[in-house]
C-alpha cells in the first residue's frame, strides 16, 4: 500500500496533514483494539463466555457425527440419516438444513472432544476469520485506491474494533455460526488479482457451504471474469458431487428431491431475528405476499448486481463487492441477524472515503458509518427486556420491537422501524450504493486507480484534496 502525491493535486502541506491524520488514525486504531480486546475478556470472565448458547454449532456438530456414524445421532435405517435427524434435544425441532457439503468440515472434529473446546475453537476461528475479512478488505482498497503502510494499518485495526463491537458478528460468536468464514473467504477470493487460476474457487466453497454466495457467479460473469466465474462454478460443482460421494442418500433428498427449494424454518419467515425482504414484506402485507416478494427480489437483484457491475468498471471494485454481498443478504428469503455481517465493510468504506472527503461532506459520511453502525451495533441485552443470567452484550436494535409468536404481525409505529432495522438500514445501502454507481459512471473520476490485476495505474491518489 502506497500513496504517492499527483502533480496539481495535493502539495506538501497536504501530506504533512495527512502523515498527522494517518498517525492520529494509527493511536486510535491501538486504542481501539484494545478496548475490543479488553471487552471482550471482561466478557469471558464474568458471563458463561462468548459461547454461552452455541445452538448452531451443536447442530454442525451433530452433522459432522452423523457423517462419522457416531451412534445415536447416526441411524443407517433412516432415508436420510443427516436431514431425518431431529435435532440437539431441548431446541425445539432445530435440525441441520445446509447443503450435505457443509457437514464435512465438523467431521474432522474427533468425536471425543468436549463441547466446550469445540466451542471455543469456534470463537477463535471466528475472530480470526473478523481480522482476515478487515485486512482482505484494507489490502483490496490499497491496492484499488492508494492508501499509505500506516494508514492501512490503522484502517485493519479500526475495523476489526468496530467488527467485534457490532451485533451480527457476536451473534456469529455467540451461536457458533459460519457466516465470519464464509465473508472472509469470499473477500480474499474476490478481490485477488484476475490472474491466479484458482481465482473464483473461495466462492465455489463458500456455495456449498450456503447458497447464498451463488450470486458472486453472475457478478464475475457481469465484470467480465469469465474463468474466475467458471473456477466458482467448478469448486461449487466439485462440492456437489463430493457431498454425493460421502452422503449419497442425503445429497439425493437434497438436491434431487427439492429439499433446497423449501428454504428454512418455513414458520419463521416473519420472526424478528430474519432481516430479509421477505420478512419485511409479510410482516407488512400478511403471509401470502410471496409473488411480491418474487417481483421485488428479481429487481433489487437486477439493480444490486448492475451497480456492482457499474462500480467494478469504474476502478471501484470494493464498493462492487459490498454491493453484491448485500444484494445477496437482502433478496434471499432468510437472512437472520448473523448474516448480516457483509455490514462489517461499511466501516473501511465510510472512513476512507470521508478521510478523503473534506468539509461537510467528510462529517456526513463519518455521521453516516457511525449511524449504520449504531443501529448494527451489539447493546446490552437488559435493554430490551432480558433478565436471565445468560444475558449479555450480544442484541442489536431489531430485538427492541416483541417477537415470537406472531407478534410481529401486530407491530406498529415505532416497531415497525426498530423491528426491521437492519433490512430497512440494508435496503438504504444498497440504494446509496446503486446511486453512487450511476454518479461514477456518469461522472468518472480520473484519480481512479486501477482495480487490481485489470491495469497498471499511472498514478495513485493522494489522501487528501485542496478545499
Amino acid at each position: 500500500m502506497t500513496t504517492a502525491a499527483q502533480p496539481g493535486r495535493a502539495g506538501p502541506g497536504s501530506a504533512v496533514t495527512s502523515s498527522r491524520i494517518d498517525n492520529w488514525l494509527l493511536v486510535a486504531g491501538a486504542v481501539a483494539i484494545c478496548a475490543a480486546i479488553g471487552w471482550y475478556a471482561h466478557l469471558t470472565r464474568t458471563t458463561p463466555g462468548l459461547w454461552s448458547f452455541p445452538l448452531d454449532l451443536t447442530v454442525y456438530r451433530d452433522a459432522g457425527l452423523i457423517v462419522q456414524h457416531v451412534q445415536p445421532y447416526y441411524d443407517a435405517h433412516r432415508a436420510s440419516p443427516l436431514y431425518d435427524w431431529p435435532g440437539p434435544p431441548g431446541f425445539g425441532g432445530i435440525k441441520f438444513i445446509y447443503p450435505p457439503f457443509a457437514a464435512l468440515p465438523f467431521a474432522a472434529i474427533p468425536a471425543h472432544l468436549r463441547m466446550l473446546r469445540v466451542e471455543q475453537i469456534s470463537s477463535v476461528i471466528n475472530i480470526l476469520a473478523v481480522v482476515l475479512a478487515a485486512v482482505a478488505t484494507v489490502l483490496a482498497l490499497g491496492r484499488e485506491r492508494g492508501l499509505s503502510a500506516k494508514r492501512g494499518l490503522a484502517l485493519i485495526l479500526l475495523v476489526t474494533a468496530i467488527a467485534l463491537m457490532i451485533e451480527p458478528v457476536q451473534r456469529t460468536v455467540y451461536l457458533g455460526q459460519v457466516e465470519l468464514v464464509l465473508m472472509a473467504l469470499i473477500i480474499w477470493d474476490v478481490c485477488q488479482p484476475d490472474g491466479r487460476w484458482w481465482k473464483g474457487a473461495g466462492v465455489g466453497i463458500a456455495a456449498g457451504v450456503k447458497m447464498v454466495p451463488l450470486i458472486f457467479i453472475p457478478y464475475l460473469l457481469l465484470t467480465r471474469r469469465f474463468r474466475a466465474a467458471a473456477v466458482a462454478t467448478a469448486t461449487f460443482g466439485g462440492t456437489v458431487i463430493l457431498g454425493f460421494v460421502v452422503l449419497p442418500k442425503d445429497s439425493s433428498r437434497w438436491w434431487l428431491h427439492g429439499l433446497f427449494l423449501r428454504g428454512s424454518y418455513d414458520n419463521n419467515i416473519i420472526y424478528g431475528g430474519n432481516q430479509s425482504l421477505l420478512a419485511l414484506i409479510e410482516r407488512l402485507a400478511g403471509p401470502h405476499a410471496h409473488a411480491l416478494w418474487v417481483a421485488t427480489a428479481v429487481v433489487l437483484a437486477a439493480l444490486g448486481l448492475g451497480a456492482a457491475t457499474l462500480l467494478d468498471r469504474s476502478g471501484h471494485r470494493l464498493l462492487g463487492v459490498a454491493a453484491c454481498g448485500l444484494t445477496g443478504v437482502v433478496v434471499s428469503p432468510i437472512s437472520w441477524d448473523h448474516h448480516w455481517v457483509w455490514v462489517l465493510m461499511a466501516a473501511p468504506v465510510f472512513l476512507y472515503y470521508g478521510l478523503l472527503a473534506r468539509g461537510w461532506a467528510r462529517w456526513a459520511r463519518f455521521a453516516g458509518g457511525a449511524v449504520v453502525l449504531a443501529i448494527f451495533g451489539s447493546w446490552a441485552t437488559s435493554l430490551w427486556g432480558e433478565r436471565s443470567v445468560l444475558a449479555g452484550w450480544d442484541r442489536g436494535v431489531i430485538w427492541a420491537a416483541p417477537s415470537g409468536k406472531n407478534r410481529e404481525l401486530s407491530w406498529h409505529s415505532w416497531q415497525l422501524i426498530v423491528g426491521n432495522a437492519y433490512i430497512l438500514t440494508g435496503l438504504a445501502l444498497l440504494g446509496l450504493l446503486i446511486a453512487t454507481a450511476l454518479r461514477v459512471t456518469l461522472r468518472p473520476d480520473p484519480a481512479a486507480v486501477a482495480a487490481p490485476g485489470t491495469r497498471k495505474p499511472e498514478s495513485q491518489p493522494t489522501m487528501s484534496r485542496p478545499s
